[in-house]
């Protein structure tokens, strides 16, 4: 099998330091500390690639955009072009991609978020080669993507056929406003497999029981720092505090008090107490509790806090299984199992993490 793969080299770096993606704002990023993400995932997905098919022939874009990272997993990849500059854009990955197609690979997997995606899908446009993802990105609302990387490395060595997928993105200034409108940019073809991801979807059903029942015990829970998530569920949960949450963001509140509002991980960090709780919902269609829309919470951020998952039933009723994707394997496994979702003013569900 003959597989093309293109990296973007800064997906997702906006995440943990609160920016909610990477658009226009790489130089903003780096400023406040951020650190890519993309090439540890790229590597993951080719170690494990390496691990299950040494054979494979891979195709890469040059330098961060996939050939070193490619040799880091032990193959000795084709060469087919390199960026101009050091500062990589949406016109490299689809000249990379350009190129993989005139060289007939198979497949191609880019490492990236939906903006990559879509970039992905425009220079396929036409062709009956495959695209699949791994997931890097801040924003993950397509269903071109594995699971995982390691779900990625899987599926590209066993899939037999494929099935058109949906290409969605969003506008990620209104992201930052808080303004959610995803906009279907194309429909691709993608390998059938379990270990993809659902697209993003938008369920139904009240939570204000809910909210209200969160909120009631984080009002009596005097000294506990609570890190509020973001998404509509815990919204609710916020507007039911009277607090000006970050209907994006990630909130730290304790005692009546906003500590800070869409903070970034190292601010969450700094003003954790003794006693920390994290209040998360998934997303609904796809399950993902961390991993996909909320990097702040990063694995020390979660290492040092209880987590409180809610939902309202109708979401839950999308969702077969809850999913992390932290970065951090060893606390994935810990994450994995059973856990009691709060459902209602009082009510919980078990489900599963996978």
């Amino acid at each position: 099998m003959r597989i093309g793969v293109v990296v973007n080299p800064v997906a997702g770096m906006g995440g943990r330091v609160g920016l909610k993606g990477t658009d226009g704002k790489v130089e903003e990023a780096r400023a406040r500390g951020a650190e890519p993400r993309s090439p540890d995932r790229a590597r993951r997905a080719l170690s494990q690639l390496f691990d299950a098919a040494p054979d494979t022939e891979i195709l890469a874009w040059g330098g961060g955009m996939g050939e070193s990272v490619a040799r880091d997993a032990g193959f000795d990849p084709e060469e087919l072009g390199e960026p101009d500059t050091d500062e990589t854009s949406a016109a490299d990955t689809i000249d990379a991609v350009r190129a993989f197609v005139e060289a007939g690979v198979d497949l191609v997997l880019f490492v990236g978020g939906d903006g990559t995606a879509a970039d992905v899908a425009e220079a396929l446009d036409g062709s009956d080669v495959p695209m699949l993802g791994v997931p890097a990105g801040v924003k993950v609302y397509s269903s071109v993507f594995a699971v995982s990387p390691e779900d990625a490395a899987h599926i590209a060595t066993s899939f037999e056929r494929t099935e058109a997928r949906e290409v969605m993105d969003i506008d990620e200034d209104n992201y930052r406003a808080g303004e959610v409108h995803p906009e279907l940019r194309a429909v691709a073809h993608v390998p059938v497999a379990e270990d993809l991801q659902s697209s993003k979807q938008t369920s139904g059903g009240t939570v204000e029981a809910l909210a209200s029942g969160v909120a009631d015990d984080i009002r009596s829970s005097e000294g506990v720092t609570y890190v509020l998530g973001p998404g509509s569920t815990v919204g609710a949960v916020k507007s039911e505090l009277d607090i000006d949450g970050s209907p994006l963001g990630v909130d730290v509140y304790r005692d009546g008090e906003v500590l800070v509002r869409d903070a970034t991980e190292d601010e969450i960090l700094a003003n954790l107490g003794e006693e920390n709780v994290i209040v998360v919902t998934p997303i609904g269609g796809q399950g993902f509790v961390f991993g996909r829309g909320n990097p702040q919470l990063s694995p020390d951020v979660i290492r040092r806090c209880d987590v409180s998952v809610v939902a309202s039933r109708s979401k839950l009723d999308t969702i077969p299984v809850l999913r992390v994707d932290t970065d951090d394997t060893d606390l994935d496994e810990e994450l994995r199992g059973w856990t009691k979702v709060r459902v209602g003013r009082v009510e919980r569900r078990m489900m599963k993490i996978e």
